[in-house]
């Protein structure tokens, strides 16, 4: 319990991100895949309205083509590439498609094909370019200098890289510890939630380890270095979120991969439509004719579309309710999910220290309010965050604070005022107590013990020496979190799995609130992503839903990666797959539920595409399909799918998802 020389941080939403790394944000103009789709958008807005309104075909035709042009040529290019790797790859099937769909008149449905499609590179390309910034960003939370304690007495400033194991540094109040090592004189306490989660300061002293980048207290440590920069706890971090987003199998849409081959059996086909019948007499024109009818009802827009629509849809609906989802193939990923990992602070929890508990003690004269008064009057000029949260209970229960004189604070422990005329001391039940065996120190250590066991942070109020009572601090558990258990359980029939850094009694504490059995306390960064790999090992599609840096490698190695908004570090937002913009988690079951929905009707309009494709070609083949015919027949398939994916949008597609 102390005052600290930062700004107070008792919001973790409102703190720089995750500890004030500067922030780099690639722009999206600086993009070439951003720059050209922006072009082909604009090209096609203003061909639109000019074609609508009758102007002169070349005014239009002369926009549309540069549409075409500025929006097709990349995804042409490396499709042309990848066909010459023997891959029929998906963009040059789709610039195909437009290139189609203008031939028979059909020039502004392809050019919106082309617009569609760039934009979706262009976001991709954003995606990959922020979540590097963020990795990048973080190495900026480990300082760039440290004061080293050379054995021939002094102090010498040098860059943390020529830091060697064995060194000894001085770590200032307010300070970024410089290096992963051990305190070897000193006591303060240390905001590590970027490494472990927790939610409050760890007090160290002699013989604690600390870790480069967590942020220093009011007390002056100096640390023995015990690991090179390199092989630090955020060096690891940055290295375990890079790896797994790279070794994390490439993944396609489900109707990609079917795609592939039945774009290449109508190629053939369509070949075989025109060659056989003129390689026995028929007619060049009549047999040209007939194979662009059979290539225009076989081709793949209707099945294209029997994908898009639904996603795009629940994409779209579940941005309306707070869950941003990055990617089509992440909706249709949800939907897989089969095990669900979550962390606690942030995630389960508010994040923020909250006064649970008022408990004075019999015959000390003073009551609840009485008790919070006098604790939050004392902690009023401390910036601890426990201190904030006395001082928080006491004004939501409109108490006015008197002004508290000689305050002193000792890091890690507590802090002394005088109140009214009276000496009170607030802290750790250890340091308030030490030594005292009166009965009402003995009743205050009871208190303590029924409050920890519950997994509290019990804070120990004297005056004048006398105990009080005890308060019991706690990071209050989020309204809606044991709703959003039970409904994971009945989505994937398994109980979620709990990873946090946090310590085992706290992580107890709330799993038993729950419903969760599977408890993993006291978790560093890749232990949590060991736990994520082995339970895909086991064939799970695993979820994971975090907020902090320390979250951020579990959620590149999941199946799918949930960030929690307000509160999640930039690099746990950026990662990650899907983010809940308003911290509403039980939005997470809801968006796995609508991406089942999704899923479901993405089946249904595969099969609705290949009756049509399946009646049109048939029709060519046994007899003679005019091909305006055909064409009608093409589109409205591909209008019926794509209406059908529409219905995701409706309100209560998200109201039957989350019942």
């Amino acid at each position: 319990m102390t005052s600290t020389l930062t700004p107070p941080s008792t919001d973790r939403a409102a703190r720089a991100p995750e500890g004030g790394a500067p922030r780099r944000r690639t722009r999206v103009l600086a993009l070439p895949e951003a720059r050209w789709a922006a072009a082909a958008t604009v090209f096609f807005l203003v061909a639109l309205p000019l074609q609508l309104t009758d102007a002169p075909v070349w005014a239009w035709s002369t926009l549309y083509a540069l549409t075409y042009a500025s929006g097709g040529w990349e995804p042409g290019w490396a499709g042309l590439k990848a066909l010459r790797e023997k891959t029929l790859d998906v963009d040059l099937l789709m610039i195909v498609a437009a290139l189609g769909a203008a031939a028979i008149g059909q020039v502004m449905d392809g050019a919106l094909l082309i617009v569609i499609f760039a934009t979706s590179g262009a976001l991709e390309a954003l995606a990959t370019a922020r979540t590097a910034d963020s990795v990048r960003g973080l190495l900026d939370l480990a300082p760039a200098m440290a004061t080293r304690l050379p054995v021939t007495g002094g102090e010498e400033t040098v860059a943390v890289e020529d830091l060697i194991v064995g060194d000894t540094i001085l770590v200032r109040p307010g300070e970024r510890v410089g290096a992963d090592g051990r305190v070897l004189e000193g006591a303060s306490e240390i905001d590590q939630a970027t490494i472990t989660g927790e939610p409050l300061p760890v007090a160290k002293e002699k013989g604690d380890e600390v870790f480069a980048g967590t942020l220093n207290g009011t007390g002056a440590l100096r640390v023995r270095v015990e690991r090179d920069a390199s092989d630090s706890v955020i060096a690891r971090i940055v290295r375990m979120v890079e790896e797994a987003s790279e070794t994390k199998a490439p993944t396609q849409l489900f109707i990609e991969k079917v795609e592939q081959r039945y774009s290449l059996g109508m190629v053939a086909a369509t070949l075989a439509v025109f060659l056989v019948p003129l390689a026995f007499g028929a007619n060049l024109t009549d047999s040209l004719l007939r194979a662009m009818t059979f290539m225009i009802v076989a081709s793949p827009c209707a099945v294209v579309l029997a994908t898009m629509p639904p996603l795009l849809s629940a994409i779209a609906n579940a941005g309306r309710h707070g869950v941003l989802v990055k990617s089509a193939v992440v909706m249709e990923r949800l939907g897989e999910v089969d095990a669900v990992a979550l962390d606690k602070t942030g995630t389960l929890t508010e994040g923020t220290p909250r006064v649970a508990d008022v408990r004075p003690l019999p015959g000390s004269g003073v009551n609840e309010a009485e008790l919070l008064l006098l604790a939050a009057a004392a902690e009023h000029p401390s910036e601890h965050p426990l201190a904030r949260a006395v001082v928080d209970a006491a004004r939501e229960r409109g108490l006015a604070l008197p002004v508290a004189e000689d305050f002193a604070s000792t890091p890690g422990v507590g802090v002394r005022a005088t109140v009214d005329g009276r000496r009170v001391a607030v802290g750790a039940p250890a340091w308030v107590l030490a030594g005292a065996t009166d009965a009402h120190s003995t009743r205050a250590a009871l208190v303590t013990g029924e409050l920890e066991e519950d997994g509290r942070t019990a804070v120990v109020v004297t005056m004048d020496g006398e105990p009080l009572g005890v308060l019991g601090v706690t990071d209050r558990l989020r309204a809606d979190a044991t709703a959003t258990v039970a409904a994971l359980v009945s989505l994937t029939r398994s109980t979620p799995v709990l990873l946090t850094g946090d310590n085992s009694r706290a992580a107890a504490r709330v799993a038993a609130e729950i419903g969760i059995k599977d408890v993993r306390a006291g978790l560093l960064p890749e232990d949590k992503v060991s736990a994520v790999r082995e339970l895909a090992d086991n064939g799970r599609k695993v979820m994971v839903v975090g907020d902090g840096v320390n979250d951020a490698p579990a959620l590149a190695a999941a199946h799918v990666g949930v960030a929690m908004g307000r509160a999640g570090s930039d690099l746990a937002l950026e990662t990650a797959d899907a983010v809940v913009v308003r911290d509403e988690l039980v939005t997470v079951p809801t968006v796995i539920s609508l991406s089942r929905r999704a899923r479901r009707l993405v089946v249904q309009n595969l099969l609705v595409a290949s009756v049509f494709i399946a009646a049109l070609v048939l029709w060519d083949l046994a007899s003679h399909l005019p091909l305006p015919l055909g064409v009608a027949g093409h589109e409205g398939s591909t209008v019926i799918v794509g209406l059908n994916g529409l219905r995701l949008l409706r309100e209560a597609a998200w109201k039957r998802a989350a019942a």
